[in-house]
């Protein structure tokens, strides 16, 4: 991780060529267009300018502290999920900035937003007023709920969604406290996120298909709902319901890393054979794998508790090192668990070249991960730091020819 790599100059990815006005910010729809801009897609990111220091743009520029002398609107959480992407600041009150936002609607494919939709139809920049100007357009708007309920409009963020989606009633209906808590992760950004890049592309394969574009919203607290309950929907998947909310097996506080002598490990035996041969590799063949509760997938469902906790009482027995010996081969799922400080030492990372070190030319040395998806024939790749706030503004209105070679603009 120490050798420090070049930006590619071209996109190689399978949407180079497809232009995104991007006016999210924040983590939702910030994640999801720096997806695409991996995949090669021109993403431009309109920000606005602020009031006061330390308030323009996108706000997740200002948080956390990026190194000391430099900028301070580079901070670490934009400088993951802001790569590939040009900056343009235009304050849309003037109507230059509205006429150089029209411009560029004109190039594009894609027009992305999370602004709230009664903020956008202020400002011009609703569906009808996007589409008049391009009428093929693809306009994606990240909401907080759908335009069809009656929270339509309503202020929403990662901690809001999680609560109302049952994320929040995850941690009481496995530890028993029942106390509702968040998961310490942006769960409810990130996975809206992945469902705004899915909107996005099918939409374009639908365009490419038709020459049709079209409206579409991607509203957090139905996406996240809907992604919480793909396993925890489980009795109420029918009508009447036949069990309790919650996967049995994944709400089940047993259900953790298993402590070995030295460590963790995450270990799932999964078939009657490899619960045999884990059985017999920790020694209880003549006991536990003898015990009828668990002589098949059936009745180890039913008894899942009581069954992780005498797994726990098997790991501890061997350290991390003797267990990834004895049952990789035996092709008995098992992996070392991690701590994220661990995490750019392990060997599978280390070896796909995962954590990749750049420097930037204001910031400094930093880390990104590398683009996920492995394409044989379009790769994705890195070719744009983080930028600063409006650093790109110039070089876009030339594009546009907006403005004269020799003529510059105030970007403060």
């Amino acid at each position: 991780m120490t050798k420090t790599r070049e930006l590619e100059q071209d996109a190689t990815g399978p949407l180079k060529g497809v232009r995104i006005v991007d006016l999210t910010s924040v983590v939702f729809g910030a994640y999801a267009t720096q997806m695409l801009g991996d995949l090669g897609a021109d993403v431009i990111k309109v920000e606005f300018p602020g009031g006061r220091r330390g308030s323009g743009g996108d706000i997740m520029r200002w948080a956390g502290h990026p190194p000391e002398g430099a900028p301070e609107d580079l901070g670490p959480i934009y400088m993951t999920i802001n790569r590939n992407k040009r900056s343009v600041m235009l304050d849309l009150r003037e109507p230059a900035a509205m006429a150089a936002l029209t411009a560029l609607v004109k190039t594009a494919d894609v027009f992305a937003a999370s602004v709230r939709y009664d903020g956008l139809g202020r400002l011009g920049l609703g569906y009808d007023d996007i589409k008049a100007i391009k009428p093929d357009i693809i306009y994606v708007h990240g909401a907080g709920y759908g335009s069809d309920g009656p929270y339509a409009g309503e202020p929403a963020y990662d901690d809001l969604v999680q609560s109302a989606s049952g994320f929040a009633d995850l941690l009481p209906r496995t530890d028993g406290n029942p106390v509702p808590r968040l998961l310490p992760s942006l769960v409810a950004d990130k996975v809206s996120g992945l469902f705004m890049t899915q909107a996005m592309l099918a939409a374009l394969f639908h365009r490419e298909r038709t020459g049709e574009g079209q409206f579409v919203e991607v509203p957090m607290l139905e996406c996240v709902t809907s992604f919480n309950l793909a396993e925890h929907l489980f009795g109420h998947a029918y009508d009447p319901p036949t069990g309790q909310w919650g996967y049995t097996r994944v709400i089940n506080p047993n259900r953790k890393p298993f402590p070995t002598k030295d460590g963790y490990i995450g270990l799932l035996p999964y078939t009657d054979q490899q619960w045999d041969q884990f059985f017999a590799a920790a020694g209880w063949s003549d006991t536990i794998g003898r015990d009828p509760r668990f002589a098949d997938y059936k009745t180890r469902a039913q008894h899942v508790w009581e069954l992780y906790a005498l797994v726990e009482e098997m790991t501890v027995t061997k350290t991390t090192d003797e267990w990834l010996a004895i049952l990789k081969p035996m092709q008995i799922p098992v992996t070392r668990t991690n701590r994220l400080d661990e995490l750019p030492d392990d060997p599978h990372l280390a070896a796909v070249d995962f954590f990749q070190r750049y420097e930037h030319p204001e910031a400094g040395a930093y880390i990104g991960m590398k683009p996920p998806l492995a394409f044989s024939a379009t790769p994705a790749n890195v070719r744009r730091h983080p930028p600063r706030l409006g650093e790109h503004t110039e070089a876009v209105l030339r594009e546009l020819d907006l403005l004269p070679e020799g003529e510059g603009i105030d970007r403060r």
